[in-house]
């Protein structure tokens, strides 16, 4: 274990699983740098950290999608704390189930803007850091999805970018080797929160039926992710799937 506090920026981080794992990367004795796009949510964040004794939290305003604003990210954190040990590569857009042929390319773009080009930014201002600190290296975990697996109906644009954040998942963890720069990918499956609250009622299957599907609570990935941001840099979960025990994912359906 090094001796240096260690420092996490965190994406997607002022609501559901960016908060949830904020929060439990503070616990576990990190700075952590939140950012997202809206500051309302993320200041909000920050004061619930405060409420929880934790005043090594900071909320930077950023859209993922442009290159200057993420190296404004990564800027700041590094001026503020001093350096990056880990990027939680959370930012992310779905859309409203629409028809594959109904689709227009605005709602393509956007979702490649954000998932797979936001995730790409942010790994890329994130590694270069971490190759030019001392000591050098650090860790990417990013949040593939379900997704990266199996679609849902009408999901092509959102299915397509976590299936390609696999490549850039592996991509990043043979190019950082050399550097001590680990990456791994998450694939969360139905976990409890504001985005996820309208599955309640039931979610399209395969088939075209609606179903209502097991959840978890969000802890549960929060835990995971901080499992995974505490091994050595000479050890890392490559992939990891956490999900509803009784989600249908595994199955034929």
């Amino acid at each position: 274990m090094n001796s240096y506090p260690k420092v996490a920026v965190v994406t997607g981080a002022g609501t559901g699983i960016g908060r949830a794992v904020s929060l439990a990367l503070l616990k576990a004795g990190y700075s952590v740098a939140l950012a997202g796009r809206r500051v309302e949510p993320l200041e909000s964040a920050v004061a619930a950290a405060k409420d929880l004794g934790f005043d090594r939290a900071l909320a930077v305003s950023t859209d993922v999608s442009q290159p200057d604003s993420v190296n404004a990210l990564f800027e700041r954190t590094r001026q503020h704390f001093g350096r990056v040990d880990l990027l939680f590569n959370n930012a992310g857009v779905g859309l409203p189930s629409v028809g594959f042929d109904e689709l227009t390319f605005e709602q393509w773009q956007n979702a490649v803007n954000i998932n797979l080009t936001g995730s790409f930014l942010c790994a890329q201002a994130a590694f270069r850091l971490m190759k030019a600190q001392t000591p050098q290296g650090g860790r990417i975990i990013n949040n593939g999805s379900i997704s990266a697996h199996a679609p849902r109906p009408n999901s092509a644009p959102y299915t397509s970018t976590k299936h390609a954040i696999t490549g850039l998942t592996k991509s990043i963890s043979l190019d950082g080797r050399k550097y001590d720069i680990a990456c791994g990918q998450i694939d969360i499956g139905n976990a409890v929160t504001e985005i996820s609250a309208r599955m309640a009622t039931g979610t399209q299957q395969a088939n075209g039926e609606i179903a209502i599907e097991a959840m978890m609570d969000v802890q549960h990935v929060a835990n995971a992710v901080v499992h995974m941001a505490s091994l050595p840099l000479e050890a890392n979960v490559q992939f990891m799937t956490v999900m509803a025990t009784k989600m249908p994912f595994v199955g034929r359906g």
